[in-house]
């Protein structure tokens, strides 16, 4: 039965081409808001904070600061709503979920860049 529903799951989601990024990686994701008629696409630049679920049910968040506040934003990868994601900076971190992110802020809040 669980085969059934992975083929049917494979045949009916988008094949998606989305760089590999993981957690800790601060990311730009222009995403497409349709208002009325018109649709335009907004960006949501921030630090991917997890990664979740397989297949066509994977979804990862991004973490920003605005205004001194925290906001999070859960992204299906698999959405035809995200245009593209870009890759701003790969991070190094020891975790795959850095949920401790939250709690700190300034300074103490920033993730050591990837040495090329």
């Amino acid at each position: 039965m669980s085969q059934l529903l992975k083929y049917v799951e494979d045949q009916m989601s988008l094949k998606v081409s989305h760089p590999k990024f993981k957690a800790g990686d601060t990311v730009t994701v222009h995403y497409k808001i349709k208002e009325g008629e018109k649709e335009r696409v907004q960006q949501y630049q921030g630090v991917v904070i997890q990664r979740k679920g397989a297949g066509a049910t994977e979804t990862f968040t991004v973490r920003k600061m605005s205004n001194s506040v925290g906001v999070e934003r859960v992204f299906p990868v698999c959405s035809p709503y995200i245009d593209k994601v870009e890759i701003n900076k790969v991070g190094v971190v020891r975790r795959a979920r850095v949920f401790y992110l939250r709690g700190l802020t300034g300074k103490a809040a920033r993730i050591a860049e990837k040495k090329q």
